[in-house]
């Protein structure tokens, strides 16, 4: 299965590895490296690289590549799915995910990455029952550990390991009984200049944090289930009762966990939340351009726009942007080209706009082509989808637990072509 693991931070520097059957050369990573060298963005590193004796498969993490080595044919997906979990716990445990977070816990690091993995196949990859195993770093923790010579490591097996429902603590126990759900969706579009979908899809989780006593049975109803039909859902799900009744049932971990993700690329289901006017133009042997730019909501059934932030790469031939917002705050940065406009939240009575000139070089060509506009935007309460919880029940406990659910949308990678 997986024969060993290699950190790479943004520069090209491997600062960890963990090997699981026989150590294997940091040189099998050049292959990694020239294919970081080829892309043209550190994203577009391909997932799948073969070499002569191995298989290396990556996925990017806040600007950390975690590349693992792979000696015998295994479902790609399978070990993508794996590297992602290996982020996650690090995430949960230590805060962020940095470089300097692992180098500042890299015995705790150690120690998770030998329970998650048993031989190069996955043992235990759920965070409430690493926790039992192995406790997450606090200061009191550490400095005990320095003088004593102890580790973080647990002294019995987690009760979890030991049921039929290995995900869940046994014998769990809050005063405060909660469930919380979050609705979140990211908008991935291109918009062509005359304002057309080219393609549209929306990226959907439902993230839960559960603080339950006991050993409760959820049920979890939507308005429109139909809205979901390429997901994937965590272990604890009933999958047959949800082929069946479109109805998610399951006994939830212990805290934080995904619940569910799906993605919706049918194009009549995915509103797009704002348009975007504009007139970006260079007059051919002229030393000034014109930039104008309105931003205004669109299909966000009442909800505001909030944390609206425009990027845009300028022509290389631009020196300079002298331009008015009508809100917000813009820059420009003469060097790379690119134009930042911090707008914040849309007020549909007064559209913001950034008007102004572009200085260009004296005798430049005019540019061959007109730049993209990237969005970044969040619209709380609402999901873009349309999609909306019903219900959300229990069973098997007597008390009355708090209940909540919370909806958000936001931008992915959403370009609007001038």
């Amino acid at each position: 299965m997986i024969h060993s693991l290699f950190l790479v931070n943004a520069s090209g520097d491997i600062f960890l590895e963990k090997h699981w059957k026989s150590v294997v050369s940091r040189s099998v990573c050049d292959y990694f490296f020239e294919a970081l060298e080829r892309a043209t963005e550190p994203e577009n590193v391909p997932p799948v690289i073969s070499t002569p004796h191995h298989y290396l498969i990556n996925v990017l993490r806040h600007r950390i590549y975690f590349v693992a080595v792979i000696q015998s044919e295994v479902p790609p997906l399978f070990v993508i799915e794996f590297l992602h979990r290996v982020v996650d716990t690090f995430q949960d445990y230590f805060g962020v995910c940095t470089e300097a977070a692992i180098k500042d816990n890299v015995v705790v690091v150690y120690e998770l990455l030998e329970e998650m993995l048993d031989n190069g196949f996955p043992l235990a990859t759920e965070s409430n029952i690493l926790k039992e195993l192995i406790k997450p770093p606090t200061i009191l923790r550490t400095v005990v550990n320095t003088i004593t010579g102890s580790t973080n490591v647990g002294e019995q097996l987690p009760t979890g390991q030991l049921s039929v429902v290995p995900w869940r603590r046994t014998g769990v126990k809050y005063t405060n009984n909660e469930a919380y759900f979050d609705v979140i969706e990211e908008i991935d579009a291109i918009i062509d200049k005359s304002g057309s979908t080219i393609t549209a899809e929306i990226q959907g989780v439902i993230d839960a944090c559960v603080k339950l006593t006991g050993m409760p049975d959820l049920t979890l109803s939507f308005m429109n289930p139909r809205l979901l039909d390429d997901v994937s859902f965590h272990p604890c799900v009933r999958f047959k009762r949800w082929e069946a009744e479109r109805i998610l049932s399951f006994i939830p971990p212990d805290g934080n966990f995904r619940l569910l993700s799906y993605h919706v690329s049918s194009q009549n289901l995915v509103a797009i939340p704002v348009y975007v006017k504009h007139n970006i133009s260079f007059r051919e042997g002229s030393s000034q351009g014109r930039f104008e730019l309105t931003l205004g909501p669109k299909q966000t059934m009442g909800k505001a726009v909030e944390s609206v932030l425009v990027s845009s790469q300028l022509p290389r031939g631009v020196l300079n942007a002298n331009l008015n917002p009508s809100q917000g705050t813009y820059t420009f940065d003469p060097v790379t080209k690119l134009l930042s406009w911090d707008v914040g939240k849309i007020n549909p009575q007064k559209l913001p706009s950034l008007k102004g000139s572009m200085s260009l070089q004296a005798g430049a060509s005019k540019p061959d082509e007109n730049p993209t506009i990237n969005i970044q935007l969040k619209i709380q309460q609402l999901a873009i989808s349309g999609l909306k919880v019903n219900r959300l029940d229990m069973y098997g406990e007597k008390y009355k637990p708090f209940k909540g659910i919370k909806y958000m949308t936001k931008a992915g990678k959403f370009q609007v072509r001038t």
